[in-house]
């Protein structure tokens, strides 16, 4: 059983929100939307739940075209960034409302809500109404309706952003769980790499209005299809540069010359584009035998137990990301270790070839 879209658009006016796409989404598994913000992530929602519907395109759902089949005939849910409760209703009220509507007898109800409160920490809570409660406290009362119901799908739109770092923190890693064994098919969207990482499953990699890339999160992040796929895979932003591939040397402007891999040894000489993440450039060598790039500091930052440096080489600004504190000045010039294993090349047209 699986969610589809197939060939679907969405344009309003002249604007086009979502480019044509298709997507086959099982049941069962845990999807995630990841890109900037206006990507088209909400739209896609939206689309999927029928909230909206496609300009051209169809949606299928368990083998049944619902693509004119509007969100109130579906057995969905939809929790967003703002948090949406019922304020003269109590926490349990809220949490029971999808249940009362669907003519659920009392003793399932209370069943039910105790068990998703539970998973929630939201039991002391039960009795108080949103206002009473905090931020947190409100969007775990939102999520927690949305899993009452045991919905056939559950599309989550960065429910965690407004959320404080430690509760966002203890709720990605409750997450999944909560979604385990579950048959639905579930979305999350979100702007953060780490989020995708963390949680795994699929991911779909979306760049204004068009999905980039989809499959196994790990795979996406390791072998991203093209230029654009692996700038929405990552946060510091990904260093890229033109460079000049002559043999076994990369030159990089004038002045940086490096060895080539010897992954990429073998392909034609000739212009590329290369990535390489900012955890692959370091101050200080994490292995023998990484490439050598100097360039002046323009902004330190010290995070905890790790160091993010933005530095200028060759008129381009590029990201190093270390582990341990590396207290920098700015308008230094510092000698960065770039590990050319990771780097990947794309070709003209952005497209990953190693």
């Amino acid at each position: 059983m699986t969610l589809e879209l197939r060939k679907v658009t969405r344009r309003v006016g002249a604007n086009v929100h979502i480019h044509e796409t298709s997507l086959t989404l099982e049941e069962g598994s845990f999807n995630i939307l990841l890109g900037a913000t206006l990507s088209g992530k909400t739209t896609l929602i939206q689309l999927m739940a029928g909230l909206e519907r496609p300009t051209t395109g169809e949606i299928w759902f368990r083998g049944k075209n619902v693509t004119g089949v509007p969100v109130q005939r579906r057995n969905v849910s939809v929790v967003y960034q703002q948090f949406i409760n019922y304020p003269h209703l109590s926490v349990y009220e809220n949490i029971a409302s999808p249940l009362r509507v669907a003519g659920m007898g009392a003793s399932e109800i209370e069943s039910r809500v105790g068990k998703v409160a539970e998973l929630l920490r939201l039991q002391p809570m039960l009795k108080r109404r949103p206002g009473e409660l905090s931020g947190g406290q409100q969007q775990r009362t939102a999520i927690a309706r949305s899993l009452v119901k045991d919905c056939d799908a559950i599309f989550l739109d960065e429910p965690l952003a407004n959320l404080d770092y430690k509760l966002r923190e203890e709720m990605r890693d409750e997450l999944p769980k909560l979604f385990a064994g579950r048959r639905c098919v579930v979305v999350y969207a979100t702007t953060e790499p780490s989020e995708a990482l963390l949680f795994g499953g699929c991911t779909a990699t979306l760049h204004q209005g068009g999905v980039t890339q989809f499959g196994p999160t790990s795979d996406i992040y390791r072998r991203p299809s093209d230029l654009n796929s692996a700038r929405v895979f990552s946060d510091p932003p990904i260093n890229v540069a033109e460079i000049v591939k002559q043999g076994d040397r990369i030159l990089l402007g004038a002045d940086i010359v490096w060895p080539t891999p010897g992954r990429v040894r073998n392909i034609p000489d000739g212009n590329y584009t290369v990535g390489l993440r900012p955890h692959h450039i370091t101050v200080a060598p994490t292995r023998p035998g990484l490439a050598e790039i100097e360039g002046v500091v323009l902004v330190a930052e010290l995070s905890g137990s790790e160091s993010v440096v933005h530095f200028n080489v060759n008129g381009l600004t590029w990201v190093s990301q270390s582990q341990g504190i590396h207290a920098l000045e700015v308008g230094s010039r510092v000698r960065f270790h770039a590990d050319l294993d990771r780097i990947f090349f794309f070709d003209v047209d952005s497209r990953r070839i190693a």
